[in-house]
């Protein structure tokens, strides 16, 4: 005799929340070292029946970090006296010049990696969890002695409308 299984109704299935998460890290990390650090999150503040209890999944890993193609940095070596001198100069004359200086102060880096990697991702977290997993994941700064920072964007109640308003 087969018997079917039968699925839960949809009144006695758990509801889920997905939480959009930014995540900036030092060293390009992968989706199992990402797993493994959001875990390690929760389980340090709420302990492992507490994080058992937010049935947490990782269900969209998004490398942006890969999509940017010029990455800019800030010339340090500017004399502010400078500057100054040439928007007064530039007033004085009534030219509709662009100052060229202010300008060569941003230097184009496309051949030097990124100063961090970006990453988005949609995690499935337990309704009523919603603010226990952003509090743990916010107290993450260094795993594995990797600098990270996982802020949240946004939270939705389905995958598809997560990724429509918060990643594209």
């Amino acid at each position: 005799m087969n018997m079917k299984l039968k699925i839960l109704p949809p009144t006695l299935r758990i509801n889920n929340r997905y939480l959009v998460l930014d995540i900036k890290s030092e060293l390009k990390i992968s989706k199992d070292e990402l797993v493994s650090a959001i875990w390690y999150a929760c389980l340090r503040l709420y302990g492992e029946i507490g994080t058992s209890d937010f049935n947490l999944w990782l269900m969209k890993f998004y490398d942006i970090s890969n999509y940017s193609s010029n990455h800019y940095k800030i010339d340090n070596n500017i004399n502010n006296s400078d500057i100054d001198t040439d928007i007064n100069n530039n007033s004085n004359n009534n030219n509709n010049k662009v100052n060229t200086n202010s300008i060569n102060n941003f230097i184009n880096y496309e051949e030097e990696e990124p100063s961090y990697y970006h990453f988005k991702v949609v995690l499935r977290c337990k309704r009523g969890c919603e603010e226990k997993v952003r509090g743990s994941l916010a107290l993450l700064s260094n795993y594995n002695n990797k600098k990270i920072a996982i802020t949240t964007i946004g939270i939705s109640g389905t995958i598809s409308s997560s990724i429509e308003k918060f990643i594209k």
